[in-house]
């Protein structure tokens, strides 16, 4: 059987805060929750990601490995 009195203090409907603003409601230990990122402004979830390649990473793979670069596509026969 389970001891009494050890357990944290559950909160069903604990509001999740990013930038001031309630974005969800959630069950927690604690009454609100401060995040700085969530899925409705992550750019993975969004779509907005972008590969940022400043230093040419992408076509120095692409030129060692015979894959031409990044703008064409070229086929082997």
């Amino acid at each position: 059987m389970a001891k009494a009195n050890i357990h944290p203090t559950w909160y069903p409907h604990a509001k999740v805060y990013c930038n001031g603003e309630v974005v969800m409601t959630v069950g927690s230990t604690q009454p609100e929750i401060h995040v700085d990122v969530w899925s409705g402004n992550h750019p993975f979830f969004t779509g907005t990601q972008k590969i940022v390649d400043t230093e040419g990473r992408v076509e120095r793979f692409l030129r060692k490995y015979g894959m031409g670069s990044a703008d064409s596509v070229t086929v082997k026969r």
